[in-house]
């Protein structure tokens, strides 16, 4: 039984959504209005913001749930259903949730930083790329969600759903490193055969009209780029919310809330990113574990693994990551020694 069926509570997606396009709108309408590059210091004020944000409204849900699960008679018939322990889970998963999903970002910022890179986009429009692919990214994840939610209907696709997460994990642990090539991809290409493509950037714009038709410029390529990428990403990553929780409405939070920050995080984390390369290996062993939870440990534990144990072993193991990257940098070959081994 769902703790918030969508018919007792659409006008709370309504509400979120709302909140979620009026602060889009602060962010490009007031707050970068004018084409800048984002320093370090703005960047970490806007993470501490999104991240503040979402430990607020995750304090607020807790305290709404409190307040409401007593309250409700269908609920309340459930046998053994505890309302103080269920809002304190709800306030967990949602957390849990929101740790997995920004962990899991990560790798969207490596892709950035390459895509960028590609297509030579200046520094001071980066934001207005990141800013359009965020509002996309929220369309697919919403859709991407409710997709799951009905599927989950159906027991066997959680067994699914965790069949692929433990084989993403593998293959994210032991797979060799891909390049990433916008050129070769399948829908830059059969776009750019329609449409055509200037060969330098027209400032801020996506597409110009040159020699009487209109044109895409590279900054609209690299958005569509990181588009198509987002979607491949949210393949793996909303199963992996989904092993945490069945409450689509934490689901879609919890992932909202992860993806509104990646943007600041990109511009803290560009310069730095590469010396987490142990991350990968920790995300590889959270998509196992949350593959294992979906498929053998919930029912190995009367339906639901402990949710505070799901967040310490996370926890644990993205941290764990994180500092062994920084205690054991990964090493450069010197000038001297790549010719050597070139010779």
């Amino acid at each position: 039984m769902s703790l918030f069926p969508f018919a007792e509570y659409w006008w709370f997606y309504l509400g979120f959504t709302g909140f979620v396009l009026l602060m889009l709108a602060l962010d490009l309408g007031v707050f970068h209005r004018k084409e800048h590059e984002v320093s370090f210091k703005e960047a970490t004020i806007w993470s501490v913001v999104w991240i503040s944000l979402a430990l607020v409204f995750n304090f607020l849900l807790y305290r709404y749930t409190l307040w409401k699960f007593p309250l409700d008679e269908r609920l309340m018939s459930i046998p053994g259903f505890v309302p103080d322990i269920a809002a304190w889970n709800v306030s967990l998963e949602f957390l849990t949730g929101y740790i997995v999903e920004k962990s899991l970002s990560v790798d969207n910022i490596f892709v950035f930083v390459v895509v960028f890179a590609y297509f030579a986009i200046p520094a001071k429009y980066q934001h207005r790329v990141l800013f359009y692919g965020i509002i996309g990214a929220l369309v697919f994840r919403a859709i991407f969600i409710g997709m799951g939610s009905w599927l989950m209907q159906f027991h066997w696709v959680i067994y699914l759903f965790g069949g692929f997460l433990i084989i993403t994990g593998l293959k994210m642990m032991f797979g060799p490193e891909k390049e990433i090539e916008p050129a070769k991809n399948p829908v830059i290409r059969l776009f750019t055969r329609f449409m055509p493509v200037t060969k330098e950037l027209h400032g801020k714009k996506f597409f110009v009209r040159e020699h009487g038709r209109w044109a895409a410029t590279p900054l609209f390529i690299a958005l569509l780029f990181l588009e198509m990428t987002d979607i491949i990403f949210a393949v793996d990553s909303v199963p992996a919310i989904f092993a945490i929780t069945a409450e689509p409405m934490i689901v879609f939070t919890s992932n909202i809330f992860a993806i509104l920050g990646l943007r600041s995080m990109y511009f803290m984390l560009a310069g730095a990113v590469s010396k987490f390369y142990l991350l990968k290996y920790g995300l590889s062993v959270v998509l196992i574990f949350v593959g294992l939870k979906m498929v053998w440990l919930n029912d190995a534990f009367g339906g639901k693994f402990p949710i505070t144990w799901s967040l310490g072993f996370i926890l644990t193991t993205i941290l764990i990551s994180v500092i062994a990257s920084l205690l054991f940098p990964k090493s450069e070959k010197k000038p001297s020694e790549i010719e050597l081994s070139a010779g």
